[in-house]
């Protein structure tokens, strides 16, 4: 039997997780590490603590197997896309806190960029918009605000990357500074229907284009692990951003195959195959993943507050005491009771585009109990999944025949429930639910000659439950008109004048 390691590098926490070339599970170890919000709609990690919370549990999962060095053919890394790590290349360390995904410091800018007419460019070739959840302005900010930075990356002296370049440089020892074309179309920098960095873009955002790492395929062996002993020279062969990553391991081989990812947040993704579909509603045309030179493409829509609107209600409320509880009070009322959370508490992402909408909780009483917040804040999950849905069915011209679905909340019977009734459309999950790092082995798998080609991968594709509509239609659109005035009501409410 042949065995694959996955990194799955992820917003809150980084795991390991090894497969039998059957897909299955063998061992999985994970560790959560620090958040840090330095000001309201700042969040940072410590980049150090990633790359160590990632090399100890994949020493942990390898002991746990009882796996040798020789048992592993490949790692994949499968990463949290759009954060960003600016190391020395001298000392490797780096000169300022990795700038999360979620991270919305340069709403300013980006709305300067706006202004100044820059968006149709820069949607165009990268099929992106100018929000300040991609890299590009995070970049710009690390280097305007640490002292010499600007000066020492024009100077080649500096390295940057999204996590996957970090961890790669990392477990090579400094060798190999690399990225995939999945992680580098989510920079603003890269021009998706060339595959490299476009001259333009950098000029816009005054990015210097040795700061940044070569673009590879998906599926290649970049290098060999030297950092890490107990797996010396084993390859790193397959690369792709979490959500890509997820699509692959769901095995939406197929142009209108769909998936969506309850994690951190919820991201919805269709392959849309050799065509870039260019987005009438505000979603996001992004590169699927390149293999054998070959890029396909998908769109997305992207939710930044899914499965964290729990952890908010654990950490911030204090209504739960830990995650698992929330399906058992949520459970413990028949419906919300009127009640609507509309968890924007870092902005709203697709279809809306709002940095500055807030969240909010409407239609409480005198009645509302901890548990109809509970069951609100689960629905709007579904409730904002749906949007994506609506939005993604609009640009692709065509419906789903059922709606794939993964991560950590596709364990909630009752959410996917919800999500089947409110959407009217049938939910799939799958017998292996990690399907972030299934994906990224995948993969390494395919580079590494463990599997000939996609159907053989796709044969290892098994359903574990299926979920069928039970609500009828015109309650579907009764609550979804008013979730709809519940956004509504979030919205602008940080903005200044």
């Amino acid at each position: 039997m042949t065995f694959l390691m996955a990194l799955d590098q992820g917003t809150t926490s980084s795991r390991a997780i090894i497969f039998a070339d059957s897909g299955d599970i063998v061992a999985v170890a994970q560790r959560e590490f620090g958040q840090h919000f330095p000001q309201p709609g700042w969040v940072e990690h410590d980049a150090e603590e990633i790359w160590t919370s990632q090399r100890d549990v994949a020493c942990e999962a390898l002991a746990s197997a009882k796996l040798k060095t020789a048992d592993i053919a490949a790692i994949g890394i499968t990463n949290q896309r759009e954060t960003i790590v600016i190391w020395d290349r001298a000392t490797g360390n780096p000169i300022h806190r990795a700038i999360v995904w979620q991270d919305r410091r340069t709403s300013n800018a980006c709305d300067q960029f706006r202004a100044d007419g820059r968006e149709p460019m820069v949607h165009r070739k990268t099929g992106l918009l100018l929000d300040p959840y991609f890299s590009a302005t995070k970049i710009a900010w690390i280097l305007d605000h640490v002292s010499g930075a600007r000066t020492a990356a024009e100077a080649g002296k500096l390295a940057c990357g999204t996590v996957d370049s970090w961890l790669i440089y990392r477990l090579t020892g400094g060798k190999v500074h690399v990225t995939d074309v999945s992680n580098a179309s989510r920079t603003l920098l890269m021009n998706i229907h060339e595959g490299d960095w476009d001259d333009e873009l950098l000029a816009c955002f005054q990015i210097p284009r040795q700061l940044l790492p070569s673009v590879r395929s998906s599926s290649e062996v970049y290098g060999e692990v030297a950092t890490i002993p107990e797996l010396k020279g084993v390859p790193i062969a397959g690369i792709a951003g979490d959500q890509q990553a997820a699509l692959f391991g769901q095995a939406c081989f197929r142009a209108g195959d769909a998936k969506n990812t309850y994690g951190t947040g919820c991201f919805m993704l269709m392959n849309t195959g050799k065509q870039a579909v260019d987005s009438k509603n505000k979603l996001l045309t992004t590169i699927a993943w390149a293999i054998d030179g070959q890029r396909e493409y998908a769109l997305e829509g992207g939710v930044f507050v899914g499965g964290a609107v729990v952890s908010w209600l654990r950490d911030g409320l204090g209504i739960i005491k830990t995650s698992a509880e929330v399906g058992r009070l949520a459970n413990s009322v028949p419906d919300s009771g009127g009640v609507y959370v509309v968890p924007a508490f870092a902005g709203l992402g697709a279809p809306h585009w709002d940095p500055y909408a807030r969240g909010t909780i409407v239609g409480i009483t005198r009645g509302t109990t901890a548990a109809h917040i509970a069951r609100a804040a689960v629905e709007s999950i579904a409730l904002q999944v749906a949007d994506l849905s609506d939005a993604m069915r609009k640009d692709a011209g065509n419906e789903f025949n059922e709606l794939r679905v993964d991560g950590g909340a596709s364990v909630n019977d009752g959410l996917l429930q919800h999500q089947a009734d409110i959407m009217q459309l049938p939910v799939v999950r799958p017998e292996v639910t990690e399907t972030t790092a299934l994906g990224a082995a995948y993969l390494a798998g395919l580079a590494t000659d463990v599997w000939k080609g996609r159907d053989e991968i796709a044969g290892h594709w098994k359903i574990n439950r299926r979920f069928e509509p039970k609500m009828s239609r015109d309650q579907a659109d009764m609550i979804r008109a008013r979730w709809a005035d519940a956004v509504e009501r979030s919205r602008g409410w940080a903005k200044t004048e």
